[in-house]
């Protein structure tokens, strides 16, 4: 998988997206990311990306000239441009906080994509024109951030470990919390017993049928304590 982010703050993703698996992602050649720095398109001779907004107000808007320029160097032609996959074409995703919440559903449809444009808003967000190039806007949750980098790097989070081979263990993936509707089972390590606190006796038994069934009954029951709206959910799905 590709994947573009267009950005105003380039060097905010050298940490996070050059260290632990999505590192080693890159480097296995399993994810490309390229980091596009938006005011690399400005004609200002101050590459200059915002101005005051039209009708007056507080704070500065993002140029639509510059996205726009940003955006086609990803590749992408229009919004919904026709092809036979349409997995294959550049998906172009606005990271803002009117955008439908991230959740485990939508990253599992992003992994299919081939090519992923990821536009990180600043300031009171983008012209408003530049949204007939995008097709999906998302968002963290329901605050508001500096800017859209840290949004951005959450999904490629989410979306690289789905990708195969970037977890080790596949199981590790599909156990996770939200994976099939529920939250993850409680898990347990070295030493067995800890301040005096014991680990469940089925643990130790090593009957891998009975252990499966008791994560499965402790998902169920974690899930209806902390998230019983999922249930629900899973129920309508």
């Amino acid at each position: 998988m590709k994947i573009d982010i267009l950005t105003i703050f380039p060097a905010m993703f050298k940490g996070p997206l050059t260290e632990s698996l999505i590192g080693k992602a890159v480097g296995k050649e399993i994810i490309k990311i390229n980091i596009t720095d938006i005011r690399s398109f400005s004609k200002d001779s101050h590459k200059k990306v915002d101005d005051k907004p039209f009708g007056g107000g507080g704070g500065m808007v993002m140029k639509p000239e510059p996205l726009y320029d940003a955006i086609k160097s990803a590749g992408v032609k229009k919004k919904n441009n026709s092809y036979k996959n349409p997995y294959a074409k550049p998906y172009v995703i606005y990271m803002s906080p009117q955008g439908k919440t991230l959740n485990h559903r939508i990253i599992k449809n992003l992994v299919k994509f081939k090519c992923l444009v990821i536009i990180c808003g600043h300031y009171e967000g983008i012209d408003e024109r530049i949204i007939n190039y995008v097709d999906e806007e998302i968002s963290i949750g329901d605050y508001v951030l500096t800017g859209g980098e840290i949004p951005a790097m959450v999904l490629v989070d989410g979306i690289a470990r789905m990708l195969p081979g970037v977890v080790k263990e596949e199981s590790s993936v599909k156990n996770d919390s939200f994976y099939n509707g529920l939250l993850d089972y409680p898990h347990y390590t070295r030493p067995a017993v800890f301040k005096g606190h014991k680990i469940p006796e089925i643990l130790l038994s090593g009957d891998h049928k009975k252990i499966g069934e008791w994560r499965a009954k402790e998902a169920y029951k974690r899930t209806k304590e902390r998230r019983p709206d999922l249930l629900k959910n899973r129920v309508k799905n």
